[in-house]
């Protein structure tokens, strides 16, 4: 895979991260439709802060994202907007996710630089979850 570079008005970057959460007490509540309206929160709140999603699996229990972030945004501001967006917006279409969770998701989350493995070894992990 061909390494590219973005930038913004003063910087050249390229910083891609495996990022992975849960939701509160790792229930099985990314089903029925939920899924599919995470996807598409996910992908405007990434849209929005100029961020790109390479890849991106949501398990019932759990969601992998490939991401790339400008590092002067960071990566913790935006799993933080993504969580707490979906959060909102995914409680109120599906009410049902409020009697099971007294929140959707766990405070914390899991996240890797991609530096050291190649991008298509941990593309195609992601890729795969479902089918392990």
């Amino acid at each position: 895979m061909e390494r590219k570079f973005k930038s913004n008005r003063n910087i050249v970057y390229s910083c891609k991260y495996h990022v992975v959460w849960c939701p509160k007490y790792r229930r099985k509540v990314l089903i029925h439709g939920v899924d599919a309206k995470l996807k598409e929160i996910l992908q405007q709140v990434a849209n929005e802060f100029q961020s790109e999603i390479i890849e991106m699996e949501i398990m019932d229990d759990h969601v992998h994202l490939l991401v790339e972030v400008d590092p002067q945004f960071g990566i913790a501001k935006l799993v933080r907007y993504m969580k707490g967006r979906s959060s909102r917006l995914l409680r109120q279409e599906f009410p049902w996710l409020k009697s099971r969770l007294p929140t959707l998701w766990t405070n914390s989350y899991f996240v890797s630089t991609v530096g050291g493995a190649p991008l298509t070894a941990v593309k195609q992990y992601i890729e795969n979850q479902k089918n392990v």
